[in-house]
């Protein structure tokens, strides 16, 4: 008897889907049944990564679209419903992270940080809405960051988007959960894709630092892994949450709130 899949019949948008978290959410959700709008800023980019999960044996679709820009959001929702003739799920991964403090952050950095980590996710949702009415329901999940509650202090402005973000998804799900629309958030850790790797090999960090992690960091040895988050991912856009609704997930290896690690000595030696 082969396993019932629990994304079966569902079409979910996936936003950044050509790397990272966000290509690992849409294999996964394929793998489930699901028939997935892969999503990057290159088209060609986004065609072969759709190429490659039907050859896998999954549905997909492929969109690109600038997210900087208000006016490509109500067009890729269009995209996905002309393909396959509606649209089940959201799930806003897209992003960007640049370094930037109080001092570098000007205006030109802060508006193109919020028109796509948070401008662009509202605006989807927004155009996702009148097809959700229309089925009975629809379900939107936004990956954010621990950086949310605080941030590291060269992560300002990629960290009050994330903050917005999380409103937004509270808000949101307060506001349209009568109707059948849930809304949820990841609020992931430290995760190790290949643009982070890339971004800390650039830093200095040696070749093999994910293997040198300070326990600190990372409790269970090593970062979270994006086929992790694909995995968690599957319950939020499954009827099996049907009740839940406004979830904030913390993805990360220890409590975020109220955590004060031990001021181990060795750890700054090293």
């Amino acid at each position: 008897m082969s396993r019932s899949r629990r994304l079966e019949n569902k079409v979910i948008l996936v936003t950044g889907s050509t790397s990272g978290i966000g290509e690992g959410i849409a294999r996964r959700f394929a793998r489930e049944g699901a028939s997935v709008m892969v999503h990057g800023p290159e088209l060609a980019e986004a065609q072969r990564i759709a190429g490659e999960i039907e050859a896998d044996g999954g549905t997909a679709g492929f969109v690109s679209g600038e997210l900087s820009r208000g006016d490509v959001q109500e067009g890729m929702i269009a995209t996905v419903i002309e393909r396959f003739g509606r649209i089940d799920g959201l799930v806003n991964n897209a992003g960007v992270s640049p370094r930037s403090n109080l001092e570098t952050t000007d205006a030109a950095l802060f508006d193109r940080i919020m028109a796509i980590n948070l401008r662009s996710p509202l605006l989807l949702i927004r155009a996702a809405l009148p097809y959700f009415r229309k089925q009975g329901g629809g379900r939107v999940l936004n990956i954010g960051s621990v950086n949310a509650y605080c941030g590291e202090p060269n992560l300002l402005a990629y960290s009050i988007s994330k903050g917005g973000l999380m409103t937004m998804t509270r808000n949101l799900a307060d506001a349209y959960g009568a109707e059948g629309i849930r809304i949820y958030q990841f609020n992931v850790g430290w995760t190790l894709t290949a643009n982070e790797a890339a971004v800390k090999r650039e830093a200095g960090f040696p070749e093999n630092w994910p293997a040198r992690l300070p326990q600190v960091y990372a409790p269970a040895g090593r970062l979270i892994a994006p086929e992790e988050i694909a995995a968690a991912a599957i319950f939020f856009l499954s009827d099996e949450a049907a009740l839940v609704n406004g979830s904030v997930l913390d993805f990360e290896q220890y409590p975020m709130i109220g955590r004060n690690p031990p001021k181990d000595l060795t750890v700054f030696m090293k």
